[in-house]
């Protein structure tokens, strides 16, 4: 029996994606991204924005411009999501008139930004789960939010909780802001992981997710240059608020996230090791290099090949028939 049988009986799957979700929001800069994900393959998502991305007064010539581009030969992995306005913005429907139903079989998610609790989201989800089936679109299409209000950091958990969630972003920058000054700028960049009302907040999405098997995304790291500092961002992200996936704001970025969020090669050869003559033993116990293992520490290294293989990286074939 395959891992996924065997090791999460009565529970579901924890969600799996790509550890990297770049953000691009002008034609220049969405096909730069698509042609650098032809390059390096798929992993790493892409996220084309109508929010920020879209000039003002010209919503509706941003979205058909993102299906245009969804829709052609560029996007050759579908691994391309789309954020649209928040539910307090007059385009939001209009943005998933456009974008679901002309090109809701190459989305690969809907962001919503800037949700203040989980009936809002459901609210949102419902529209996309309308438009979807009015377009005759056979599929379920994945649904992320972005934690950045007040609201939405109370909600955390019930948010997480909605079955069509993916993924819960942390929006640092508007939620540093949304403390109207009482909190210091530095909040926004590096000192992020040290004051406690956002470290807090971090820790919260991060829960939430993991409580529900969503996957928990770190915010941008302001820095696209300095390749010590995006890489100690993500670690700290990672290591210490368990994070497995970051945003990226300039290609840069990119390469940094996805190496400091993957597996590393020894990480893939001890847990292919291990599951490999977890498998030989009808996944009972086993002792490996003077350890014991049992079906938890299998949950977690079944999770790591998963990553390693999501990430591109070269797993014993062997290894590869169990995922």
């Amino acid at each position: 029996m395959q891992p996924s049988q065997v090791l999460f009986q009565g529970e579901a799957l924890p969600r799996a994606l790509p550890v990297c979700d770049h953000y691009a929001g002008t034609e220049v800069r969405m096909r730069k991204a698509l042609s650098l994900q032809a390059e390096l393959g798929p992993v790493f998502d892409i996220t084309f924005d109508c929010e920020d991305g879209a000039p003002v007064g010209k919503e509706a010539e941003h979205a058909q411009l993102v299906v245009d581009i969804l829709l052609s030969p560029e996007n050759q992995f579908n691994r391309v999501g789309v954020r649209i306005h928040d539910p307090s913005h007059s385009c939001w429907k209009s943005d998933v008139a456009t974008l679901v139903g002309k090109a809701g079989q190459k989305i690969a998610f809907v962001m919503i930004p800037k949700v203040e609790s989980a009936k809002q989201t459901q609210t949102v989800i419902d529209e996309i789960n309308r438009v979807t089936k009015a377009a005759g679109i056979d599929r379920e299409i994945p649904v992320q939010a972005l934690i950045e209000t007040h609201g939405a950091l109370h909600d955390v958990y019930a948010i997480a909780a909605l079955p069509q969630i993916e993924s819960l972003s942390f929006g640092l920058m508007d939620f540093v802001s949304a403390h109207h000054g009482a909190i210091p700028g530095d909040a926004m960049d590096r000192g992020q992981f040290d004051h406690p009302l956002i470290a807090r907040a971090m820790l919260e999405i991060s829960a939430a997710c993991h409580a529900h098997g969503k996957v928990a995304s770190h915010n941008v790291c302001t820095n696209i240059n300095d390749v010590s500092i995006i890489e100690s961002d993500t670690l700290r992200a990672k290591n210490e608020f368990a994070y497995t996936r970051k945003w990226s704001i300039h290609p840069n970025q990119i390469p940094v996230i996805v190496k400091a969020l993957s597996p590393t090669a020894t990480d893939v050869e001890i847990a292919a090791a291990i599951l490999l003559a977890a498998q030989e033993a009808n996944w009972g116990p086993i002792q490996h290099a003077g350890k014991l293992h049992d079906r938890a520490s299998y949950r977690y290294f079944w999770t790591v090949l998963q990553k390693a293989h999501l990430s591109g990286q070269t797993i014993p074939p062997a290894a590869l028939k169990l995922l």
